[in-house]
């Protein structure tokens, strides 16, 4: 019995050692490419046929630089026929919004985009989805909220009660504004209304010339509120209930491209990031399908007993 469960024990040693072995030669190989996809100036998507390109648009919305240069490559690729903006987000910074939209704008001139509302697609989420051709969403979709927010704590009570005191010492009376140590003075909310008057301004600008739409029209339902798809639509905010399927019929009916082609979805990252990731991650699915957890990489070098 014991000759059979030291057998049984080398056997398994054995079978972990070999899917170890496996994974990183993986990995090596990876490693490989991605060195000579580097030498050679490659990376980007993968090359392929005509396609429609797919972007992503998820959870809160930054100032992306890589994300801009994905979207500007994917403009000048003779390749994508179309570009779907899939949206899911509650908003982001107003800076974030912008550049997405200048981005989609000129991608907008060129090839036709048509965006796709899911869950939420809210403040700087709806700003993204102006520059598309046809807007579509789902009638439970939130959407809307056009509106500019700027939020401070004031801890100067709390700390007024704990006995600390902050000095500050500034080259002009509104350098501290907002500050968090003591509360707005009148020129410091009067200086910061102004800035987000102007935001605002900016924003409803943008509704007003997407969607062709009287600025009073807009002004009068961009007091903040969120609407459902349905109400969004009844509103003249979108153009349709729909999701992709409806989008690729559109695209298909008013914009001769045909249904049959594949999505692909624009990455920010190069080829050789995406194929070491997939590797790693290959790498780390196979040695837990193999039972290899911390324990059994330090059986891998005892010695057999």
């Amino acid at each position: 019995m014991a000759l059979e469960a030291d057998l049984l024990i080398d056997r398994r040693r054995l079978k972990r050692g070999l899917a170890l072995w496996r994974g990183l030669a993986i990995l090596l190989l990876v490693a490989a490419a991605a060195l000579a996809g580097r030498l050679t100036g490659g990376g980007g998507n993968l090359p392929g046929g005509q396609h429609v390109a797919r972007l992503s648009v998820t959870g809160g919305i930054t100032d992306d630089r890589r994300l801009i240069e994905a979207l500007e490559r994917a403009r000048k690729d003779s390749a994508v026929r179309a570009v779907l903006v899939a949206i899911d987000s509650p908003g982001g910074t107003l800076g974030g919004g912008e550049s997405l939209y200048t981005a989609l704008t000129r991608m907008a001139a060129e090839k036709p985009v048509v965006a796709v509302m899911r869950g939420t697609a809210a403040s700087a989420g709806y700003m993204v989805a102006l520059p598309a051709q046809r807007i579509l969403a789902r009638e439970s979709t939130v959407t809307g909220s056009i509106g500019v927010l700027l939020q401070t704590p004031d801890v100067s009570d709390l700390m007024a009660r704990l006995g600390v005191r902050m000095d500050t010492l500034v080259s002009g009376p509104l350098k501290d504004q907002p500050n968090p140590f003591h509360p707005l003075s009148p020129e410091g909310r009067a200086a910061l209304d102004a800035v987000i008057r102007d935001l605002f301004d900016q924003f409803v600008a943008m509704v007003v010339k997407a969607r062709n739409m009287e600025e009073a029209k807009v002004r009068a339902l961009a007091d903040g509120r969120i609407f459902t798809g349905r109400q969004a639509l009844a509103a003249g905010l979108v153009d349709a209930i729909g999701g992709e399927p409806e989008a690729r019929a559109w695209l298909a009916a008013e914009r001769d491209v045909p249904e049959r082609l594949p999505v692909r979805d624009i990455v920010t990252r190069g080829r050789a990031e995406r194929l070491l990731e997939a590797a790693w991650s290959g790498l780390v699915k196979t040695l837990i399908s193999e039972g290899l957890g911390v324990d059994g990489f330090r059986a891998l070098w005892q010695p057999a007993r």
